[in-house]
């Protein structure tokens, strides 16, 4: 696999273009030091008409509200930024790309209390690939519940897409890995559901969708999607409330949100199969075609690409 750094192409940064290859920052750059910035990851896709960025309006959005947040002043308005993004597609000749908004504070000086900081704004794009393999997305992911608790909300901004909250997503999830699985589930303080290392959780029981509520977890923009295309494109009820491990366990359907994983079936979670009750397929098998969950991965693909008129709302044209 090429080293992300050694690439053909262009990163938009304060308003610039750089060549890939020379796209670099100081050593003492203060988010590398402390973790004080945020990003986004915002998806495009080819479809009938061309292609478009998926919901690029609420992923900018919350960039910021991200740095708002984090008290951290941008220069550029979002629909400067949204402009930036198409612009990053096109002089990259991408049509199905990830792009990765990302805001940082400069090399002016160290420390808690360093005044006079820079703020730094780039947009990179590429193509992404498959997240994990088909195989995964076809037959699911075999998970453990974490050791390593979500944030508490008074602890950290919990609903700010921050770069230093990923230091407690990748513990948990190099623990899992470690141990022979692929994903992890993470807990709230309190001992509830939170979200995996970097998705959000549904779960489904006797015909209604459930996810944990926004506390703890990032308030998903894919998780939305999903929300409204349950709702009002199957006509399926769906709750956001407190959500306990073993309820994970004995669901009759359970799966994965982000917009780099899209929708991910889960199928295992700390050695229990999921769905048993409801008549789980073989380890090795896909997830029937009639499930609630091939059912939004096929809605999810429709409408990422333009294909259903409801949520066409949802597209950006490049």
């Amino acid at each position: 696999m090429t080293p992300l750094y050694d690439r053909d192409g262009w990163i938009w940064q304060d308003g610039e273009w750089l060549v890939w290859r020379e796209a670099k920052v100081h050593v003492f750059t203060h988010t590398l030091h402390y973790g004080m910035g945020c990003f986004e990851g915002v998806r495009a896709y080819e479809g009938e008409q061309g292609t478009a960025l998926f919901r690029v309006a609420e992923h900018t959005r919350r960039l910021a509200e991200s740095a708002h947040s984090l008290d951290i002043p941008i220069d550029f308005s979002e629909e400067a930024l949204i402009e930036a993004q198409q612009a990053c597609l096109l002089k990259n000749q991408l049509t199905n790309a990830y792009l990765k908004p990302t805001v940082f504070l400069g090399a002016e000086g160290l420390g808690l209390r360093a005044k006079g900081l820079s703020t730094h704004v780039m947009i990179a794009a590429w193509d992404l690939g498959p997240y994990l393999s088909p195989q995964a997305t076809r037959c699911g992911l075999r998970a453990l519940t974490s050791s390593w608790a979500r944030h508490h909300v008074n602890i950290s901004l919990c609903r700010a897409k921050t770069s230093g909250h990923y230091v407690n997503s990748m513990l948990a999830l190099n623990t899992a890995v470690k141990a022979g699985f692929d994903e992890t589930i993470m807990l709230d303080p309190e001992g509830y559901v939170a979200e995996a290392s970097a998705a959000n959780v549904f779960l489904l029981r006797d015909g209604v969708l459930h996810t944990p509520e926004v506390t703890s977890c990032l308030q998903g923009i894919t998780r939305d999607s999903v929300i409204q295309l349950a709702r009002e494109a199957l006509g399926i009820e769906v709750r956001e409330r407190r959500i306990t491990r073993d309820e994970l366990y004995t669901a009759d359907e359970a799966f994965l949100t982000g917009t780099a994983a899209e929708i991910l079936p889960l199928r295992e979670l700390d050695g229990r199969r999921i769905g048993v009750r409801a008549g789980a397929p073989a380890v090795d098998a896909p997830i029937p075609d009639d499930s609630v969950t091939a059912r939004l991965q096929r809605l999810y693909r429709q409408a990422v690409r333009g294909e259903l008129a409801a949520f066409k709302h949802w597209l950006t044209p490049v």
